[in-house]
């Protein structure tokens, strides 16, 4: 089937639609909804299908044709242009968000079918996924930026889904109040960039850019404070220091969230941007330092955050964050393909990631209960793999992916990126290939944690909770579980209020003693099951391109700046021979990164690969005191996450309210002062004259005959 590429509109208004019905049937009709919201879901599904079909037909032509076209359409109350551009970069992108889309929507059926906001979930997302659709095929800054706003707007309407819960409700406007810093930057970058190029499209802007800027018409202070501050938005959307912090707190959300979040949506649009305006950029070499530097510590910043982290989702998070600042940094150092290259391979990759880790909470939330600090904490699990292999082996493939073992995705776009440091900067090779060792590490250290050994719950003496003080097995094996019995407790006062069924916490066992209901923890526990097939089946479909996408985008060529150099043509296919030397020489150039992963799984491999029993600890900790002195410093740095949320609190939190609280204390007694001061004046004033105004006329005699002697003496005087 072939399709012209002026039916790319139909990609982002398929999910548009989806998002306006089941939106206005659950807002109006909400009792309806409510018996027909699987309907909504299978709505939503074929419609993203839809796109992805439409999706897969252009990229299809792709192959052939490379061709770029944009189609555009006056809009004529402010006399600009909109409509759709359609080019490798964009379908790519494009197929990356359905493709990823669909399966977490097919998966977020099961893992959300008991959520009460079913059908405002599945309203939320495919307006998530129509603005990434929209924002991808802007062909002006504009249209781009409305998207952009809408993404943002998105995200804090998924982050903070469960609302009712502190902890989502504040993340939601962490998130929200960093990303409106880095926008602001960015919509200052627009209007400077059209007061000085006199357009919004963005091929039009970077050509009369780089002309302006050649014949010295643009001064280069002025044109590098425009560029630094269109990449502000990116540095907020994509979470690169210093506005990274939104990130971790954004895992409050449901977990397909997170996934659609660091797979293909908020994260990737900010390097999707500094990708569509690469060319403006590569004409300021400082702008292009800045960004390789910005993206090389955030790489090894989030690395080093992400190794001692107890939470499962935050320490994918700052995974992301990590793999982000490699594609930042590719670009910064002008290696546009192999950034992009690792901006697909990691998508699948961290989607696979993301789904597997919603898959293993999904089950053990019903053993240890359903507060975030317990079902997903990786010191509660261990040994899932024989409870759960399909979501263990599709895990165990994300992760060989994302700490760079072939042939799996992210080894052949981590391997480009760390080459082409190497060969642009000696200081960012050692980060590039440093990182790669940490990340074998952390990414080795929670598949450990999770899958191998003991189920750590089952040998969780519950009984003992009121009584023991908080530990839980630290990064180097010290006990250390931080357990409480508050949700246990809550769980107890639903059944005892006839809120819920004693069956809904099968961890519970409740007896009555004396019409006293208390709480019996010494049951055995549930062991954990495999999650049903609507979230192993996209599983499943993940790990296909997780292994298989990365043999797609070898380079063969040489480095360019054209996208069109990831796309393999069919006359690559036919050089078969090629391929195959290519693959070998790529496998034999890369033994030092391969060392580094093999290093860093070996470490992880020794230190977490052991049965969690205290009975050779000691052992354990007199063979390790130099590693676990070293292991307290990281796990406090990990933590804490490296102390910068706290200089944030300390510079810009406590600033802010104790300059508030001046403001409001000056305004209080100062200004409201001045004018409660005036008017108590005013008012002693008028009372005074209100007593000499009593209607008596010979008051009033004395009083005028007084003031004309007086007023004579004075003129005598002088």
């Amino acid at each position: 089937m072939k399709l012209s590429n002026e039916y790319a509109w139909i990609i982002p208004s398929c999910p548009l639609v989806a998002s306006c019905c089941t939106g206005s049937l659950s807002f109006f009709f909400p009792k309806v909804t409510g018996g027909f919201r699987r309907l909504c879901a299978l709505l939503n599904i074929f419609l993203l299908t839809a796109s992805m079909f439409v999706s897969f037909v252009l990229f299809q032509e792709q192959f052939i044709n490379h061709s770029i076209q944009q189609y555009l359409w006056a809009w004529i109350p402010f006399q600009l242009e909109v409509g759709f551009l359609v080019d490798p970069l964009t379908l790519v992108m494009s197929l990356l968000v359905t493709t990823v889309g669909v399966l977490v929507m097919i998966y977020s059926d099961s893992y959300m079918c008991h959520d009460w906001g079913y059908a405002r979930f599945y309203a939320y997302l495919s307006l998530f996924t129509a603005s990434m659709l929209g924002l991808v095929f802007s062909p002006n800054l504009i249209q781009l930026h409305i998207f952009w706003e809408l993404v943002g707007m998105c995200s804090y309407l998924l982050v903070g889904f469960w609302f009712a819960r502190s902890g989502a409700a504040n993340a939601s406007e962490k998130a929200f109040i960093t990303n409106r810093i880095g926008d602001f930057g960015l919509l200052l970058g627009i209007l400077g960039i059209y007061w000085t190029t006199g357009s919004f499209e963005i091929f039009e802007l970077c050509e009369r850019f780089a002309k302006l800027g050649e014949v010295g018409f643009v001064n280069s202070i002025f044109a590098n404070i425009i560029a630094f501050l269109l990449l502000l938005g990116p540095v907020a959307k994509s979470a690169q220091i210093p506005l990274h912090v939104w990130l971790p707190d954004a895992m409050e959300g449901p977990t397909p969230i997170s996934a659609l979040i660091h797979a293909a949506t908020m994260v990737a649009a900010g390097i999707f941007f500094i990708a569509r305006v690469f060319v403006l950029i590569l004409t300021l070499p400082s702008v292009m330092s800045v960004i390789s530097w910005v993206g090389g510590a955030t790489a090894l910043l989030g690395a080093t955050l992400a190794l001692a982290q107890r939470d499962l989702k935050k320490g994918l998070a700052y995974s992301t964050m990590s793999q982000l600042g490699y594609m930042v940094s590719a670009l910064g150092i002008g290696a546009y393909r192999s950034a992009s290259f690792h901006l697909v391979t990691h998508a699948y990759s961290k989607a696979l990631l993301f789904l597997g880790a919603g898959s293993v909470i999904h089950s053990i939330e019903k053993i240890v209960g359903y507060s975030p600090d317990r079902s997903q904490n990786m010191f509660f699990m261990g040994g899932l793999r024989r409870y759960m292999p399909i979501t263990g082996t599709t895990f165990l493939l994300g992760t060989l992916s994302l700490s760079g073992i072939p042939p799996l995705a992210c080894f052949w776009s981590k391997d480009e990126i760390i080459n082409e440091s190497w060969l642009r900067s000696l200081p960012l090779g050692l980060i590039a290939s440093s990182t790669v060792g940490l990340t074998a590490f952390y990414m080795f250290r929670i598949y450990f944690l999770t899958f191998e050994g003991d189920f750590c719950t089952i040998k969780t003496n519950w009984s003992d909770f009121n009584n023991s003080t908080a530990s839980s097995i630290n990064l180097w094996g010290d006990t250390e579980v931080e357990l409480s019995l508050n949700q246990i407790n809550r769980n107890v006062t639903l059944v005892r209020n006839g809120i819920a069924k004693t069956s809904s916490f099968p961890f519970l066992h409740i007896k009555n003693t004396n019409g006293v209901i208390k709480a019996d923890y010494n049951q055995s526990l549930p062991i954990p099951e495999e999650s049903c097939l609507g979230m192993t089946i996209p599983l499943v479909m993940l790990a296909i391109p997780t292994t298989l996408v990365g043999l797609v985008g070898i380079n063969f060529i040489e480095e360019t700046t054209n996208f069109n150099s990831w796309l393999i043509g069919p006359s690559r296919f036919y050089r078969i021979n090629l391929y195959f030397e290519v693959l070998g020489e790529i496998l034999v150039n890369s033994r030092g990164s391969l060392g580094l992963s093999l290093l860093g799984i070996f470490t992880s491999f020794i230190i977490y690969r052991r049965k969690h029993i205290l009975g050779d600890k000691e052992t354990f900790i007199e063979s390790f005191k130099l590693v676990r002195k070293l292991g307290s410093i990281v796990q406090s740095w990990s933590l804490n996450r490296g102390y910068i949320d706290y200089y944030y609190n300390i510079c810009f939190a406590y600033s802010l309210r104790f300059l508030s609280k001046s403001v409001s204390r000056f305004d209080r007694y100062v200004i409201d002062g001045f004018v409660n001061v005036t008017g108590v004046l005013n008012l002693l004033g008028a009372e005074s004259i209100r007593y000499g105004d009593n209607g008596r006329i010979s008051n009033y005699l004395f009083t005028m005959i007084f003031g004309a002697t007086l007023l004579t003496i004075l003129i005598s005087f002088n």
